[in-house]
């Protein structure tokens, strides 16, 4: 999956992702970019992109949930940790936002 194309399927496969506890409350992918929308919507200049739902790490949420559905994998550091593959995860969800947008013309 790694170099494959993001396809509508796949797109869909991401918002119906399951979410595991979140600050969001959500329980899908779809359901938690709804909610962070919603958020800034009401919140306007005072929103907080740093810290929309209280924690810092809001991303890691949306990046677990994606790699324990098997669409994104987790990538080795230069010391050998694993870590979440942030330019995958922000490829997959820009495009599952724009299927999102493309879906409701």
């Amino acid at each position: 999956m790694s170099n494959s194309k993001i396809t509508p399927e796949l797109c869909k496969q991401v918002l119906s992702t399951p979410m595991q506890t979140n600050d969001a409350k959500a329980s899908t992918v779809k359901e938690y970019l709804i909610t962070l929308l919603a958020k800034l919507w009401a919140e306007g200049e005072n929103f907080s992109s740093y810290r929309p739902f209280g924690a810092s790490d809001w991303e890691i949420d949306i990046f677990k949930a994606l790699t324990d559905a098997g669409l994104m994998k987790l990538k080795q550091d230069d010391e050998g940790d694993m870590i979440y593959n942030y330019r995958k995860g922000e490829k997959l969800i820009a495009a599952a936002i724009q299927h999102m947008s493309d879906s409701q013309k």
